[in-house]
């Protein structure tokens, strides 16, 4: 079995009276990690903790191994991270950047350069790689960003929101690449995103903090066990007809306030509603299928926690 990538034990940060992370005891294994919660939950805080950019109030924590209070900075060297926020140096190009960035790792000159040139070909920079960062655009910083988390050849890199401000062609690149970087490298990624649907689509494993605490750790394949398909259907009339077949067939029915009727189902397709029409020469239907688990067990986390739904990045 290997070895946990992030293991923490009673993890704790308080800033004055205003509690951030709340006992955070939990350990996660090496792949494509997604970090969930709504504003204000603590994902910010637990991450800096992890790169020693905050020192935690109580407990423990370990990053690929190496305690991040006993040996602060060797935790620090083969992880990689992509803040937020821009983090570049105003009048650098963008190989001169990641090349320094490169040597604030350990990297010698020659040996940042060259690596930098090779992850601004990876993330489809090697056309901007002499332009000064400043004239960059917004979804150019963010492969430059990525560029200088990979630069020094890290085991983990932890990315915060790394598709903010790309266009539709320019996400696809980099979700691609995010989704390649354990798969065909053997690189771990956390991503902290608000983008449920990308989370779900690249990572095999989530994490979602809410209150400081985490409410849920699972895999993508757990949550698959988990799912209950759900069918939401307009009829173009006949609604009572319609809830009566639905009803006489087993299935349990919702009227919802919108005028639909949501169904549960374990069917992967909706073949067996279209023969329930057919059977009882019911009027057409407006059909909605919502296999978004994902989204589903986002809110459930949220309800059980006590956290607002509208807080929610969703």
């Amino acid at each position: 079995m290997s070895e946990p990538i992030i293991q923490t034990q009673g993890l704790g940060k308080t800033y004055g009276t205003q509690r951030a992370l709340d006992n955070v005891t939990v350990s996660v294994p090496p792949g494509t990690i997604g970090l969930l919660g709504p504003n204000g939950a603590g994902k910010t805080t637990f991450l800096k903790c992890l790169l020693n950019l905050e020192m935690p109030t109580t407990g423990t924590a370990q990053v690929l191994g190496v305690s991040i209070t006993a040996q602060n900075r060797e935790s620090r060297e083969r992880v990689g991270y992509g803040p937020e926020r821009d983090c570049h140096i105003p009048g650098m190009a963008g190989c001169e950047y990641v090349t320094y960035c490169g040597q604030l790792s350990g990297m010698s000159f020659h040996a940042a350069r060259q690596r930098a040139h090779e992850m601004l070909d990876l993330v489809g920079m090697g056309q901007e790689r002499y332009r000064s960062i400043d004239t960059y655009s917004t979804g150019m910083r963010q492969r430059a960003k990525l560029a200088q988390a990979l630069v020094h050849d890290p085991k983990l890199i932890i990315l915060d929101e790394p598709t903010n401000g790309l266009d539709p062609s320019g996400r696809e690149h980099i979700l691609r690449l995010i989704g390649s970087l354990w798969k065909e490298h053997g690189i771990s990624v956390i991503v902290s995103s608000h983008l449920l649907h990308d989370v779900e689509r690249i990572c095999d494993r989530v994490l979602i903090i809410a209150n400081g605490r985490i409410v849920e750790h699972a895999s993508m394949a757990e949550l698959q066990k988990r799912r209950k398909r759900v069918v939401e259907l307009s009829p173009a009339g006949e609604v009572t007809r319609y809830e009566a077949a639905l009803r006489a067939s087993g299935h349990a029915v919702e009227h919802l306030s919108n005028g639909r009727l949501r169904v549960e189902t374990q069917e992967e397709d909706v073949g067996w509603l279209l023969q329930i029409m057919s059977q009882h020469g019911l009027p057409p239907a407006d059909i909605f299928a919502s296999p978004d688990s994902l989204h589903g067990l986002f809110l459930q986390a949220l309800a059980k926690s006590n956290q607002p739904v509208e807080a929610a990045d969703v």
